[in-house]
């Protein structure tokens, strides 16, 4: 492995190691960022599932919002209001935000504040 693939595994092993200390019996919300989409997933760790996902690939994402790109803080948002609904219509309110490797900004915080004002509590 490359020094900095290296650091990036340290830093989300950090991240998890504390997450899982605190999780208790809510489900996790991890985000992975590329460079041309951002997606969100609920994940329930007891069992090994997601339990609700979503992401700037889908349509219902891009069309209302009139977005030409994923990759934006834009885009981030309408990803966070998404999850944050879907995971209302599961009865999930409560959960623990995993930003993985990434830094808590820019399309990160994006997602996680639309996320809150939708209606998640983390």
């Amino acid at each position: 492995m490359t020094k900095l693939r290296d650091r990036t595994e340290r830093r989300k092993g950090r991240v998890r190691g504390t997450l899982r200390l605190a999780a208790g019996e809510r489900k996790r919300l991890s985000v992975f960022r590329s460079s041309k989409h951002i997606y969100a997933q609920l994940i329930d760790d007891d069992h090994g599932a997601t339990v609700v996902s979503a992401s700037s690939l889908e349509k219902t994402v891009l069309d209302p919002e009139g977005l030409k790109t994923g990759a934006g803080v834009a885009a981030a948002k309408a990803v966070g209001k998404l999850i944050a609904q879907r995971a209302q219509e599961k009865g999930i309110k409560d959960v623990i935000f995993d930003r993985g490797a990434y830094l808590y900004h820019g399309r990160i915080k994006a997602l996680a504040d639309a996320a809150r004002e939708a209606g998640l509590n983390f």
